[in-house]
Formats: structure tokens, sequence, C-alpha cells
């Protein structure tokens, strides 16, 4: 036996003794199940057997990998990579989970040059999800990714999904040789090796789909939405897009009205210029089954969509009879609808199952325009996570700014927006930007456009102009750069 392989042999007896390995029944990051949990966070209690490992890690890892930097994936590898980097002298960055809404704002902390080499250290791959996240991350501000080095390599697939990425990886130990050195060692029974190795076998994860190759690191500002439309994933999405293309303009208006023949009479003004109407049917005291027939009717003719506002939030159950019954019937003439994440996944499936087969899609609200509003970096973060896993119903997300999602197919929607001259607020919290500065400088895809155009006195010479400029705006996005 090699010096190495004794070493770690001893270290994965340590592992074992200060309660890393864990045997039981674990729900795992990735959704299922497992009968063993490696846990290296309780690394921290154990300096010794921390700083051990650190160095054996980077003992197995020099042969392999070369770079300028060191990031560890947040947050269990930052105290590993720290103690390689005290050690070996190599510069280290930190990836933020989410950036901050202050100070230098960034997402990579630490000092560096564009075309730099970054090794990335992990402690644990089970889809690998977590590397090619900190790929990305790194890849987007400039760095480049010469490989990554991981403790422990569960043996379900992510190895080989980093491989299929172009990701050079390398891990130190997987879970069946540590299986096999503790029975060895005689502290766990043959029996429960047998059982890990068959669980392994029948339990082995596939690429993320947020994180497929034919996605990863697309950039989808520089993309056309002809093309962006070939990669969605939501049916109603792709028509969107490939509406927009065709009709050139990427304007959606808000028309936030008190009757039906209101609405119906903006509907018929406003078509030949937009690609979205935005409704808040709840607020029209004469809504009927008959205007929702003569809504239809109209965005046939000028082709055009329409969503309705209702921004769903209670459980499953509630808001997919909100969707599909009571007296506005939602899910019977609105191509799409929002929904905040703040329920969970469960929200999205339920509206989903109540669409009826229907063609329908959702935006989630990821941010909001009103000034003071409660939503932080994370929650809008978990939301574009939410958004990439149910890609097959959500169509977009609501945001104020870009938060690049890893399929280009997804839609930014973004309200608050409007034309130069006028107030910045309209004193009860909501706040405007400038076309501009929604589509080129927030990532914008379809922008709402409210008061700007209703309150104005020809609201077809208003959305005519706005039409123009935020298609200007989009021309020079995706050919700038």
């Amino acid at each position: 036996m090699s010096s190495l392989e004794q070493k770690l042999n001893n270290l994965v007896i340590d592992l074992y003794k200060i309660g890393a390995l864990k045997f039981g029944d674990f729900k795992m990051k990735v959704g299922i199940n497992s009968p063993v949990y490696v846990d290296l966070r309780v690394l921290v209690s154990h300096p010794k057997v921390l700083e051990t490992l650190s160095l054996l890690l980077w003992e197995y890892a020099e042969p392999h990998v070369k770079g300028d930097h060191l990031c560890g994936v947040p947050y269990n590898a930052l105290s590993i990579t720290t103690i390689i980097s005290v050690h070996h002298n190599i510069p280290m960055l930190i990836r933020r989970k989410e950036a901050k809404k202050y100070g230098t704002k960034k997402l990579i902390e630490g000092v560096f040059q564009e075309g730099d080499k970054c090794i990335i250290i992990e402690d644990i791959v089970t889809s690998g999800s977590s590397i090619m996240e900190t790929v990305k991350d790194l890849e987007n501000v400039g760095l480049k990714v010469s490989g990554a080095v991981v403790i422990v390599d569960r043996g379900q697939g992510g190895m080989k999904n980093l491989a299929d990425n172009g990701i050079n990886a390398h891990s130190m130990l997987t879970l069946t040789k540590m299986m096999h050195i503790l029975c060895d060692e005689g502290y766990i029974d043959k029996t429960v090796v047998s059982a890990m190795d068959k669980y392994l076998k029948e339990s082995q994860i596939p690429i993320p789909p947020s994180l497929d190759i034919h996605h990863f690191n697309v950039n989808r500002l520089k993309m056309a939405f002809g093309e962006r439309a070939s990669v969605a994933v939501n049916p109603v999405g792709k028509g969107l897009l490939q509406l927009m293309e065709a009709k050139k303009t990427n304007l959606c208006v808000a028309v936030d009205v008190l009757s039906a023949e209101k609405l119906l009479s903006m509907a018929a003004q406003l078509g030949p210029y937009i690609c979205l109407l935005k409704t808040h049917a709840d607020a029209i005291s004469d809504f009927s089954e008959e205007t929702a027939k003569s809504l239809e009717e109209i965005s046939k003719k000028e082709n055009f969509m329409i969503l309705e506002d209702r921004k769903f939030s209670d459980i499953g159950h509630t808001v997919a009879l909100q969707y599909n019954q009571g007296p506005l019937r939602i899910a019977k003439w609105a191509h799409f609808i929002t929904c905040h994440s703040v329920s969970g996944p469960g929200a999205v499936g339920a509206l989903k199952s109540a669409a009826d087969d229907q063609p329908r899609g959702c935006f989630l609200v990821a941010e909001m325009s009103s000034e003071g509003n409660l939503i932080s970096s994370s929650y809008t973060k978990e939301t574009v996570s939410m958004a990439e896993e149910h890609s097959g119903f959500v169509a977009g997300l609501v945001t104020q700014s870009d938060h690049t999602s890893t399929l280009p197919g997804l839609i930014q929607l973004t309200p608050g927006v409007r034309l130069c001259g006028g107030a910045s607020s309209d004193g009860m919290g909501q706040q405007w930007v400038s076309p501009e500065e929604a589509v080129i400088k927030r990532g914008a895809d379809v922008v709402v456009v409210g008061r700007g155009i209703t309150e104005s006195e020809n609201i077809k010479e208003a959305a005519k102009l706005y039409q123009s400029k935020l298609w200007a705006a989009y021309q020079i996005r995706i050919r700038s750069g």
C-alpha cells in the first residue's frame, strides 16, 4: 500500500469516528433519499482532521490540476480551501451564493485578472450541479476554470455530468471506496456495503435540466428572440418569443381599468403594437364570460397574447381553484398568469394541472418594482431555480434586473418602465426606469408599460412610440459585444 493510500485509509476512519458518515434515511439536496450521508460540515469542530484532510486533498490534487487561484464551493468547502491557500500560498477567491445589494455588489470576491485560471474545490459531488453553477459564475467575470478537485464522489453520476460539460474534475475518494475501507477495518458489516452498492446502481442522477450542456454558459442577452424560441421548453413561451420576432415588438401594456368596455376598447387600439396585454380582471366590476371571449377574439385578430397578473400565492389546492373556477375562470382565456414562489413548487404544479391540458404558461415573480418590497436576493435566486426546474409550465420570470438563467428560453418580464422626462415614481411606491435602462442594462425581454400609455392623450401613438424605442433597445443589446 502506498503512502497516499495509507493516509486515505486513516482519514476515512477518522471521518467515521467524528460522525462525518451517518447511516439511516436522509433526504439529499437533489431530492432523493440515501441510506448514507457524508456530512463534512462537522470538520469545523475537529481542526486536526480538517487540516489533515485539506493538505491530503492538495497532495492528491497537485499532479492533476494547475491554476492561479482556488475557489471553494460555498459554503462547506471554504474552510478546506482556506487551509490549502494558506499552506501553499495560492490566492483564494470567494464565490458568494448571491451578490450583495450594497458596496461593490460583487458575486466573486478577491483580486484577479481576466483570463486567470481557477481551481474549484468541492466537498461532495452528487449531481455535479454546485460545481457547474460555480463554473458559470467564475466564467461570467472572465476567469477560466482549469479543473475541479472533489473530496468525495458519491458515485451517482455527478462526475460524468461534469465531464460531459467539459469540466476537468478529480475526486480523492469515492463513497464506495470509503465503505470498503470501513468494512475491511471492521467498522461496518458487509451487508451494509452490499446494500450501498445496490442503492448507488439504482439511483444514478442525470444532469439537471437547468445545467444541460446545450444551455450551459449561453448568454441569452445576445440571442435573438427567434433563436431562443427554438430552445424554450414551455410551448406558450416559445410562441410568445416567435410572435415577438415576427411582429417586432417586445411591448406589454398593463391595462388597469375598471370596466369591460374600457378594457376591450384599449385592447383593440393597442393590439397592433404589443406582444402581450396584461390584465387585472378582478378589478373590472363587470368582467364576464362574454368579456373573456371578446378579449380572446381581439387577441387573435391583432396577434398578441394575454397575461392575467393574478400573482397567485396560496397553497396548491387553493390556487388551482382560483385559476380554473370561480367567476373569472382565468385558465380558459389567459395565455399566461403570474405567480409568487413563496408557497413553493407545489403551487406551480397545481396551476399546471388546473390548466386542463390547455397550452398555458406562468411567470414567477422574482422581483418587484415597488419601493421597499421585502423580496431578498436569496429569495430571488431560489425563484430563478424554481423556474428552471419547472420550465415545462414556467415561461419566464418577473424581475427588475438580469438574473441570468442557464435556460435561454425563459423570458424576463420587467414592469416599471416609463419614457424619460416624467416622474420616476408615482408617490405610492412604484418606481420607473427608461426603456433603454430596462432592456439594455437590466436584461428585460418583455417590458411592461402601464400608465405611460394608458393615461396618454393618444394611446395608439404612445404605444407606437414605446414599441419603437423598446425594439431599438433590444436590437442594440443583441448586436453589442
